[in-house]
């Protein structure tokens, strides 16, 4: 049986700081820089907290206001 971490198991509701031992700090600067390029957006210092990463939906709606899906 796969683990709840898998990507096969994550919801919109799915804690990911604290949640997944992989998520640290050099994980985050790694998806940041990866989102930046596959979406052609740039994240200021200041745009990113703890909040952003809570869950997948709240990366999910950063990455939609940074792309303009949302305002």
């Amino acid at each position: 049986m796969q683990s709840p971490e898998t990507i096969d198991h994550l919801t919109m509701e799915s804690a990911l700081l604290g949640a997944v031992p992989e998520m640290d700090s050099m994980a985050v600067v790694s998806i940041l820089t990866a989102l930046e390029e596959q979406y052609g957006f740039f994240v200021d210092d200041d745009e990113i907290d703890a909040t952003v990463f809570e869950t997948v939906g709240s990366l999910v709606k950063f990455v939609e206001y940074k792309v303009g899906v949302v305002s």
